[in-house]
């Protein structure tokens, strides 16, 4: 049985063994009931039975935290320990069923990264607060209210004001074709300064899209009372980067910041030196099984191992 306390962050070689073990008896029950459900549906379905252990080990953990009263920086080390074990072994895990490609892997590194960095914000050192962010809805009732109230109070005619409200409707129609999603990966207030963060893995040559969403979404939240920051932290070096992140870096809604820069934000707001506890415990090349190392590089997938 895994042994539960404050040195649990310490014990990397014992957690993973803890996870092989678990995902091996869950692969052996995939591989026996799943069988007939191709090879994605089975990688899919041990994943998520590889998540789950994680999620019941954290739920243990947090309990006992909870009732020997750990603080927020002993929680983050186990947290973020037990988080990469699993991480190790979830991808060993999905390899054996699902030899990993250029674009899966790279897909899957840029979803596992995002929640990683957020932990630290789960459990901060810093005195900062997670909020919900305003729904577009909300935003565009407001500024509707607002406007109206201004066209209420100009020295026009009556009929003026009707056609000056028709046009600014049908300006709001084009904008409001599609429901815009103001949700990013987080939202925290520190020292009286809302924050809105997206985390991004890198910039590749298919992210016009997403970069003209996120230029649309910055621009809406400067423009409201609140005063909101944006903050873009991409894992990859600003050389490895295209255009695209150029151009969120060089807007006047963006702050962009890549590789150490990025780190050094997530200790700014958090107060946890993640690039650190990177260095220092995270190591690919030696914690990944022998096969799984060979695979990856043989693929040349090694560039998406760097943190």
């Amino acid at each position: 049985m895994l042994p539960i306390n404050k040195s649990l962050y310490s014990q990397k070689n014992e957690l993973l063994s803890f996870f092989r073990d678990q995902a091996t008896k869950k692969l052996e029950l995939v591989k026996k009931t799943h069988k007939k459900s191709g090879y994605k549906k089975m990688a899919s379905k041990i994943n998520k039975l590889v998540i789950q252990v994680k999620d019941d080990l954290l739920d243990k953990v947090l309990q006992k935290a909870n009732e020997e009263k750990w603080n927020n920086k002993v929680i983050l080390n186990c947290v973020l320990m037990i988080t990469y074990t699993n991480y190790i072994v979830m991808i060993e895990m999905r390899n054996e069923v699902w030899p990993y490609e250029y674009m899966s892997f790279s897909r899957r590194i840029g979803e596992l990264w995002e929640p990683f960095c957020k932990i630290c914000f789960d459990y901060p050192i810093t005195n900062i607060s997670q909020f919900d962010p305003p729904t577009f809805s909300e935003v565009r009732n407001r500024l509707s209210i607002n406007i109206t109230s201004f066209i209420k109070k100009l020295k026009i005619t009556d009929s003026q004001k009707s056609e000056l409200k028709k046009y600014y409707d049908e300006v709001w129609a084009l904008v409001t074709s599609g429901e815009i999603k103001l949700e990013l990966d987080l939202h925290f207030e520190l020292n009286r300064q809302k924050y809105v963060v997206d985390f991004k893995s890198g910039f590749g040559s298919n992210e016009k899209g997403n970069t003209n969403r996120l230029l649309l979404v910055a621009t809406i939240y400067k423009n409201l009372n609140e005063k909101y920051k944006c903050v873009i932290l991409v894992r990859s070096d600003e050389d490895r980067n295209n255009n695209y992140f150029q151009t969120l870096k060089n807007s006047a809604v963006w702050e962009a910041y890549s590789g150490k820069e990025a780190y050094a934000k997530i200790k700014e707001y958090s107060g946890f030196d993640m690039h650190k506890w990177i260095e220092v415990n995270i190591d690919w090349e030696h914690d990944f099984k022998k096969e799984t190392l060979e695979q990856l590089k043989k693929g040349s997938l090694e560039e998406y191992l760097i943190w």
